[in-house]
C-alpha cells in the first residue's frame, strides 16, 4: 500500500485496510500488559547488559577503600550509622566497590547464562526430537531410552557434579567457567524440548500433506525442515521461554555455591562477576549492610518475572483457543 493511499483516513478506516490476521496478532500483543511489562523489563536488562561499560558509573572491581559499606544514596543512617552518597546510588560493599555497577556487569552474566543454554537446548531438542519421531522404530526407542536416562537424573546435583569435576580442567577455563556452565544446563534440560518435538512429530507425520509430500518424493530433509518443522515452531517457542527463568535461576544456585562463574581481576574481562556471586558476598555482610542481599535477590527474581511474562504473551498469541 502507497502512503497516499492512507491519507485522509481515519483509524476506522485505517483498520479495514490492514490485513485482518496481522491487525489481530498485533492487538493480542499490545493487548496482554504482563507481557508488554516482561518485554520492556527484558530489554532494558538486556541494554544495560550489553553497555554496562558505559552505563557503570564504576568499574566493578573499583575499590573505594574509604567509602565501604555505603548504604544507598537515599538512606541517611544505616546499620553502620553512615549515609549514602550520591556517588554510589545503591551502597557499596565491604571493600568499596559500587554495588551498581557490579550489578549492571551481573546481568551479562546471568543473561547470557539464560539464553545461551536455552538457544542450545532448543536446537538440540528439536533436531532430536523431529529425527526420533520421524524416523521411529529403533531409532525412536534408543533415543528415547537416553532421554530416560537424562530425565531420571536430579537437575541441580547433576549441575553441582559437573561444574565441581570439570572446573579445573578444560572446559572450565573459557569465560571464566561460562561455558562449562552453559553445557551442564544443556545437558540436563533438552529432553522436554525433545520430548514435544517428537510429539508433535508423531501426529503430523501422518497428515496429508506430509504423506502427499512423500508420494511425490520428496526427502525426508525437506519434510523435516519445511512441512513438520513450522508446526513444531510454536511450541518449542514457548517452552523454551519458560526455560529461561530455570536456566537464570539455576546459574544463581550455582554461583550462590561457589561454582559459578570464576573469581577475576581482569578489568577488560567480559564477564566480571554474576548475581549470584553478590548473593554470596550479600549473604556474608547481611547485618552490616542487607541492601548487598537484597538488591541481586530482587535483581533474579524480576528477570524470572519478566521472562515467564514474556511466555505466557508469547503462548495467548501462538494459541488460537485463548482469542477473545
Amino acid at each position: 500500500m502507497t502512503p497516499t493511499r492512507w491519507q485522509g483516513v481515519g483509524w476506522g478506516k485505517a483498520r479495514a485496510l490492514w490485513p485482518g490476521p496481522r491487525r489481530t496478532m498485533i492487538a493480542r500483543v499490545a493487548a496482554h500488559r504482563a507481557g508488554l511489562v516482561g518485554v520492556i523489563t527484558v530489554s532494558i536488562l538486556g541494554f544495560a547488559a550489553v553497555f554496562a561499560h558505559h552505563i557503570a558509573p564504576h568499574h566493578p572491581l573499583e575499590i573505594h577503600a574509604a567509602s565501604s559499606y555505603l548504604p544507598p544514596s537515599w538512606v541517611t543512617s544505616g546499620p553502620t550509622g553512615r549515609a549514602g552518597s550520591p556517588s554510589f546510588v545503591l551502597g557499596t560493599d565491604g571493600i568499596g566497590r559500587d554495588l551498581l555497577s557490579r550489578l549492571l556487569y551481573g546481568a551479562r552474566v546471568s543473561l547470557f547464562a539464560g539464553l545461551a543454554p536455552v538457544a542450545c537446548i532448543a536446537l538440540l531438542g528439536t533436531v532430536v526430537g523431529m529425527i526420533s519421531g520421524y524416523v521411529g522404530g529403533l531409532t525412536d526407542r534408543l533415543i528415547m531410552r537416553v532421554a530416560d536416562f537424562f530425565q531420571s537424573l536430579p537437575d541441580i546435583l547433576l549441575y553441582i557434579v559437573l561444574t565441581a569435576s570439570f572446573r579445573d580442567r578444560g572446559l572450565g577455563r573459557p569465560l571464566g567457567g561460562m561455558l562449562l556452565m552453559v553445557l551442564a544446563l544443556v545437558l540436563v534440560s533438552w529432553v522436554g524440548v525433545a520430548r514435544l518435538v517428537r510429539a508433535l512429530v508423531l501426529q503430523a507425520r501422518q497428515r496429508e500433506y506430509v504423506l502427499g509430500a512423500r508420494a511425490i518424493g520428496a526427502p525426508p530433509a525437506r519434510i523435516l525442515t519445511r512441512h513438520l518443522l513450522p508446526n513444531c515452531a510454536g511450541p518449542v517457542i514457548v517452552t523454551v521461554t519458560y526455560l529461561v527463568p530455570r536456566m537464570i535461576a539455576a546459574e544463581a544456585v550455582l554461583g550462590y555455591l561457589g561454582l559459578g562463574l570464576r573469581p577475576t581481576t581482569d578489568p577488560s574481562a567480559t564477564f566480571i562477576t554474576s548475581w549470584g556471586t553478590l548473593l554470596v558476598e550479600g549473604q556474608s555482610a547481611l547485618a552490616a549492610q542487607p541492601w548487598l542481599l537484597l538488591m541481586p535477590g530482587m535483581c533474579v527474581g524480576v528477570t524470572a518475572l519478566a521472562f515467564t511474562f514474556v511466555g505466557d504473551a508469547i503462548r495467548d498469541v501462538l494459541d488460537p483457543r485463548t482469542a477473545r
